[in-house]
């Protein structure tokens, strides 16, 4: 990478009732209301809830890289 730039990891968790895939954009979507310059995810974690021997929600843990300001 020609660029020279630092980043900022935070972990955050989103969930849905829908899918995996929907969990992660209900995370990226309420992340990016406080944080900018967010350049990459990473999933590192997938768990559900059981109600009734089915899938009642999805819940993925993300860890999300971000540039600092001025980086």
């Amino acid at each position: 990478m020609s660029d020279h730039r630092t980043y900022k990891k935070i972990e955050i968790v989103g969930t849905s009732k829908i899918s995996i895939e929907d969990a992660i954009q209900n995370a990226l979507a309420e992340c990016a209301k406080s944080v900018r310059n967010m350049d990459w995810f990473e999933v590192i974690d997938t768990r559900g809830h059981i109600v009734d021997g089915k899938v009642a929600h999805y819940q993925v843990e993300l860890k999300v890289g971000f540039r600092l300001s001025g980086s």
